[in-house]
């Protein structure tokens, strides 16, 4: 069963998932990993429930795609009640004017151009396109709460650098209110103490800001209904760290993967199949439809008592019938025309959206060396930051260096920090956005 497709195997994860959350808060207290917050979103995520029941629609579309090419069994049934001055008969004779007749019948299309053949292979490329529509859907919502999850932990990281900054400046400005008033430095450090901090505080409430969205946005991917007695600060307790595992991909290959393995261009590939189908639908109606019928019919007699409605005759009846268009006003030639411009318009969107997923191979695989070289260039730069710092202070406190160049210190030390985190974030994000762009994704779950 190695083609076992996504939406199998999430529908038995969604079965599972969050069986023991009957309380609506109970969410907010658990320890979540990013496997949890995938999983969970796997079964109530808006977007990808909408896609299930878009889905589970297509397959009643398939049935009926299907249905044009099974047998037909019908069953009819009538009664009728004339004056008798309405009845046409023979002179003498009284027919009845209550009659009835019932009947049942089957039909099978036997030869229609083509179309039957056509409609059967058209229902199953209508389920592969409905199937990788929704693995398109599913690719990208985990992408999305993958980079949530990551921008939560950027967000927290922040929180943590920007408050060792506040407080580092906080320690300064004390330690330079205490030599003012010991009357060894002017008030001037004081004042530049002051500034600093104050420039640094706003970057903190930036992070805490950051901080609250980023929980309300990963909250809302995983499909929660926020309680009103919940603050803008929801308590999200993530478990996970950022991914900066080591990934080696070469770009071919990349590329391979990507073409072989996107669901969009599954999709594109079966909406050629299907206009492909549609010509020659269009193209049977130049030629004659076949069918065979057969049933069996009940109906009163008309020659003999008219009001004993119990005399029936009946049996069975069998035949076959052929149709042929000799002319339909050039209906054919139109339609015929119309499916072979949409058929060269599906190739032409299937080759162009194998380019532009190129295109996103290159430009994600790009980010990912990038976010990569970023990494490793900042493996010793906070330590050797911090140990400039520890240079600077103990240099004013022996007199050799001022003031400015401790809030240097400090000020290298808080960008190395946020460098270092924010490279953490990216690098984790920018592997997400490249294993989506070659649907690894996918490719490992079914």
């Amino acid at each position: 069963m190695k083609k076992l497709t996504l939406f199998s195997l999430l529908l038995a994860v969604a079965g599972a998932v969050c069986a023991d959350e009957t309380n609506s808060l109970a969410w907010l207290s658990r320890p979540l990993s990013q496997a949890d917050c995938i999983n969970i979103a796997l079964a109530q995520n808006a977007d990808i429930l909408k896609a299930k029941s878009d889905l589970e629609a297509t397959a009643g579309v398939v049935v009926q795609t299907r249905a044009v090419a099974l047998p037909q069994l019908t069953a009819t049934s009538q009664v009728k009640h004339s004056e008798p001055q309405a009845i046409e008969s023979f002179p003498n004779s009284t027919p009845p004017n209550n009659n009835w007749n019932s009947g049942i019948q089957i039909v099978q299309g036997i030869y229609e151009g083509g179309k039957l053949i056509a409609a059967i292979q058209a229902a199953s490329a209508t389920k592969k396109q409905s199937i990788a529509q929704y693995d398109t859907q599913v690719a990208d919502t985990l992408l999305a709460v993958r980079l949530a999850y990551y921008d939560v932990l950027l967000a927290q990281q922040q929180i943590v650098v920007n408050e060792a900054s506040v407080k580092l400046l906080q320690k300064e400005l004390d330690d330079q209110q205490r030599r003012f008033d010991a009357g060894t430095v002017p008030h001037f450090n004081v004042l530049r103490a002051e500034v600093a901090l104050a420039n640094a505080k706003p970057n903190l409430f930036h992070a805490n800001s950051q901080y609250r969205i980023s929980k309300n946005t990963l909250a809302n991917l995983l499909g929660y209904n926020l309680p009103r007695e919940v603050l803008e600060d929801i308590p999200l307790n993530l478990t996970d760290t950022f991914d900066i595992t080591a990934w080696d991909m070469v770009l071919p290959d990349a590329i391979q993967q990507a073409l072989e393995r996107r669901s969009e261009l599954q999709d594109l590939r079966q909406q050629v199949i299907l206009q492909n189908l549609n010509i020659v639908e269009a193209k049977s109606g130049y030629k004659p439809s076949i069918s065979a019928f057969g049933g069996y019919n009940w109906n009163n007699s008309q020659f003999t008592d008219p009001n004993d409605l119990g005399y029936t005759i009946h049996g069975w009846n069998v035949g076959g019938q052929l149709t042929w268009n000799i002319f339909d006003g050039a209906l054919t030639i139109g339609k015929v025309q119309q499916a072979k411009a949409l058929y060269k318009k599906s190739q032409t969107e299937l080759e162009d959206r194998s380019r532009q997923i190129e295109l996103d191979v290159r430009t994600s695989y790009s980010d990912f060396l990038e976010a990569k070289e970023v990494l490793d260039s900042q493996t010793k730069v906070q330590e050797q930051a911090e140990e400039a710092l520890r240079e600077a202070n103990a240099r004013f406190g022996a007199g050799t260096a001022t003031q400015l160049d401790v809030l240097d210190a400090e000020t290298s030390l808080t960008q190395a920090r946020t460098t270092q985190v924010t490279a953490l974030h990216d690098y984790a994000a920018a592997r997400a956005r490249l294993e989506r762009a070659i649907g690894a994704e996918l490719a490992s779950a079914k």
